[in-house]
């Protein structure tokens, strides 16, 4: 499951660059981002600081490679 997001509006600030990942339980989803994760229990969710999900994508790795990838330190949130 990939879905688009755009990192651009966060700011220069060194902690606007801090993104929180977290896991994210499919069965609270809305219907069609239930039937998006296929057979998925569970997807994982990129936030900025201010609590704004950026993207929702399949797995932990994915969510950390894609923050990375847009020069964003991605931390785990429990």
């Amino acid at each position: 499951m990939d879905t688009k997001f755009d990192f651009s509006k966060l700011g220069e600030n060194k902690g606007d660059r801090v993104v929180y990942v977290k896991s994210v339980d499919v069965s609270g989803l809305s219907d069609d981002l239930r039937e998006a994760a296929g057979n998925r229990e569970q997807l994982f969710a990129v936030h900025d600081s201010n609590g704004q999900q950026l993207a929702l994508v399949a797995d932990r790795e994915m969510a950390f490679t894609l923050a990375r990838r847009n020069d964003m330190l991605p931390v785990t949130v429990h």
